[in-house]
């Protein structure tokens, strides 16, 4: 039995407190005269292209505001913040419109594009941070309200899918009641499944004990936790994990298989479910441990709660937060201590 005691720090504080991050983000939560004006600006085709960026959390926490702008008819394109100023600073037009997101605001990466950009591009802001350069010198800027954060990002990631899935909405010309309408329950949601964190932690780790090898694979919005998750893991418990598409695994790591491999598969949406099942049963077949992760988990540590599509990618996360708690568990060490990183990335 891995011991919990172990892990009870700083990030577990900040796992435990994200219902209330989720409830403070979505009362505050308002569509602003600056960002109406740039959503009819937006509709009425005066931007060619919506550029997505962000790094990190960030960055994979736009996956389902890029599949809902595309879905919608738009040009949109999530780049990286540090591609984005070295490699695509063409972008920089008064043609696009920029969505950044930055929890601090203020990383090196960020205040670098708000100087490369010189204010040609508008630019939508997506922080936690109210006094940083990137809400300063936005068009408009959208506030998390998860609050400090200790260490590795949990209650500002999931707060700021929350907003981004507001601003998705608005950029699409969705109701402001019928979006807020959506979020209704979600942090209770949230809070249900953390209520039973020690349970859950439990069957995780008798699930990954004698793991060597994890990937985490998914379609569509869950791209979104496939990617944050992996890079969670790496960061919280010094052990290495991989993100990718369920398609792409079967392209290359497939071969990795071995009984010291797990493979946590995202259902996701309806439509891909079919094919990430079938997935799983070619993973085991081949002598791996997988197990969806979804509303339909055989296990309960990796099964979430009923929801919209919508609000599907804040959910997901959770069972990929106790992978990194049950792990820390087995190491013997805090979960989420850093040794190396730093909370605000301030060197390129």
């Amino acid at each position: 039995m891995a011991d919990l005691h172990v892990i009870e720090g700083r990030y577990l504080r900040d796992l435990l407190d994200q219902p209330r991050a989720l409830e403070d983000t979505l009362a505050g939560l308002g569509r602003s005269a600056e960002l109406e004006l740039l959503v009819r600006r937006l509709r009425g085709g005066e931007f060619l292209r919506v550029v997505l960026t962000g790094m990190g959390g960030s960055f994979h926490a736009l996956c389902p505001l890029y599949l809902q702008l595309v879905g919608q008819g738009f040009t949109a394109m999530m780049v990286e913040t540090s591609e984005l100023i070295h490699h695509q600073a063409r972008l920089f037009d008064p043609k696009s419109l920029i969505v950044a997101v930055s929890q601090s605001g203020q990383s090196a990466e960020t205040v670098r594009m708000l100087e490369e950009n010189g204010g040609r591009a508008d630019v939508i802001a997506v922080t936690n941070t109210p006094g940083s350069p990137l809400a300063k010198q936005a068009a408009t800027a959208l506030i998390t309200r998860a609050g400090s954060e200790a260490t590795v990002s949990c209650k500002t990631y999931v707060s700021t899918l929350m907003v981004l899935k507001w601003l998705g909405d608005a950029l699409c010309g969705r109701d402001a009641e019928e979006s807020r309408r959506e979020f209704d329950g979600v942090a209770s949601l949230v809070g249900e499944y953390l209520g039973n964190w020690k349970r859950h932690v439990g069957e995780v780790a008798s699930r990954l004990s004698g793991v060597r090898h994890l990937f985490l694979v998914g379609r569509g919005t869950s791209l979104a936790a496939v990617g944050a998750g992996a890079l969670v893991i790496k960061e919280s418990d010094h052990f290495h994990a991989e993100g990718m598409s369920s398609a792409a695994f079967r392209h290359g790591p497939f071969e990795m298989l071995s009984p010291e491999t797990f493979v946590g598969v995202f259902a996701g949406a309806e439509k891909a479910r079919e094919l990430n099942a079938r997935l799983v049963a070619d993973i085991r077949a081949a002598g791996a441990a997988s197990e969806v992760i979804g509303q339909a988990a055989e296990m309960e540590c990796f099964r979430v709660g009923q929801c919209g599509q919508g609000v599907r990618p804040i959910l997901e996360i959770l069972p990929v937060q106790m992978i990194t708690i049950a792990l820390a568990a087995i190491a013997g060490r805090e979960a989420g201590k850093f040794d190396r990183a730093t909370k605000i990335t301030a060197i390129e």
